[in-house]
């Protein structure tokens, strides 16, 4: 009998004493996780408000050369990058035929002379014979109507030397063109500045019949050049006059070039249903390191501080749910560090108001309602523990933010994360 039961009371003591080993284990293993913190340091240095843009460098002056009248290029006075006088000889066209129209021009004035002298020595005829008759008519030897002959002759020979001195003049009028037509057939630089482009090779033909084709492109002077960026509509009220910016170019990384807003139009533009303004920024280029068609980088500094304590902005966006909170301080003190959090403090206070439990008060949300409205939330981890801290912010730069008021020093930690807390309901543990 003690041999066929003997099994049976071996197996019950095992299965019993395995029941009794999960038991014990259950509580250790729950807590196999630990709660752990994310922070990131308080640090202190100088901070900006900033709005950035995208622009294009350009001459402060760019004059585009063109031709007037049509030729071969028989001469380049000019090339790439060169620097030019104004008046400088830059290119020179073929004149051959500009000078026959001279010439005919010329002849055709001669002609013209001519002819009102011609007239001029008609009407003196034809004011003599009028004489001649009108007397010849006051003696009665002649009839009445050899005197009007006499008048239409004379009025005639008044209106030929009217239109021959016309002629006279429309001929003047085109030796003036021809002229000028030859003038420029030499093309001369407008301003000083530099050759940025030259559209035409030596021995080329250029048209000029329908539109005056562009021969050089010249810049007046690089070293005051000018960037034309395209600021949103959002951010386009920021900005003002004389505002100080800094740049980039791809050409120098990791150099920083200085500007100031001269203007800023108000004409916008429209791309892909995105409104942009042009904010025009004058730059100095004393040494040359800068070229038109550059793209910039552009940052506007809207406001700065040189020296003040900076928070993290993902400090600030720190937002846990109350009962992750609680959570968190039950099980540190269930890890030996106090039947309350020791640290936990509301509106920068030295208490947790719960009768030093270590939590908020029941039926009180965490956050907000717990500080002055303009002030932010955040969690300084203290000796292990988080403490609540209400700050007030100013200035940021989109990463960082000014601390203007607050128990915050340069090197505190600030809680960003919890790691090993169930998620609450409808919340999750990081924000992030």
């Amino acid at each position: 009998m003690i041999k066929r039961w003997l099994p049976r009371l071996i197996g019950l003591a095992i299965v019993a004493g395995g029941v009794a080993l999960v038991m014990m284990w259950k509580p250790w293993a729950t807590q196999a996780s630990p709660i752990t913190f994310s922070t990131v340091p308080v640090t202190r240095g100088a901070i900006a408000a900033q709005v950035t843009a995208n622009g294009t460098l350009s001459a402060r002056g760019t004059v585009q050369v063109g031709a007037q009248v049509s030729g071969r290029v028989v001469q380049l006075g000019a090339d790439f990058n060169d620097p030019v006088k104004k008046g400088q000889l830059i290119a020179r066209l073929d004149d051959s035929v500009l000078k026959s129209q001279l010439d005919q021009a010329n002849a055709a004035m001669a002609v013209a002379q001519a002819n009102v002298a011609k007239a001029q020595v008609a009407l003196a005829d034809a004011e003599r014979q009028l004489k001649r008759q009108k007397s010849l008519q006051d003696q009665q030897l002649v009839a009445g109507i050899t005197v009007e002959q006499a008048q239409v002759v004379y009025d005639t020979a008044k209106t030929s030397l009217v239109a021959a001195r016309a002629q006279t003049m429309q001929t003047q009028a085109n030796v003036s063109t021809a002229k000028q037509n030859l003038a420029y057939a030499t093309i001369l630089s407008p301003v000083d500045g530099v050759v940025l482009s030259r559209a035409v090779e030596l021995g080329q033909t250029v048209a000029a019949s329908l539109s005056a084709p562009t021969l050089f492109t010249i810049a007046e002077d690089l070293a005051l050049m000018q960037i034309d960026t395209a600021v949103s509509e959002a951010d386009v009220g920021r900005l003002d006059k004389d505002m100080l910016v800094t740049f980039t170019v791809d050409a120098f990384s990791g150099k920083q070039f200085d500007g100031v807003v001269r203007q800023v139009r108000n004409a916008p533009t429209t791309t892909q249903g995105v409104v942009t303004y042009d904010a025009v920024i004058d730059v100095v280029n004393k040494d040359k390191q800068l070229r038109p068609g550059m793209t910039a980088n552009v940052t506007f500094v809207l406001e700065q501080v040189a020296d003040t304590i900076k928070i993290p902005n993902s400090a600030l966006r720190f937002k846990p749910a109350r009962e992750q909170m609680q959570a968190a301080f039950a099980e540190l003190g269930r890890r030996g560090s106090g039947s309350g959090s020791g640290g936990w403090r509301r509106d920068g206070g030295s208490g947790s108001g719960g009768g030093g439990s270590g939590r908020p008060r029941e039926g009180r949300p965490m956050g907000g309602p717990n500080g002055p409205p303009d002030r932010k939330q955040l969690y300084k981890l203290v000796d292990g523990k988080p403490k609540m801290v209400f700050v007030k912010v100013g200035l940021t730069d989109g990463s960082m933010t000014q601390l203007v008021e607050g128990d915050l020093q340069p090197g505190d930690q600030l809680i960003t994360e919890i790691q090993g807390l169930p998620a609450a309901p409808g919340r999750k543990v990081t924000p992030f």
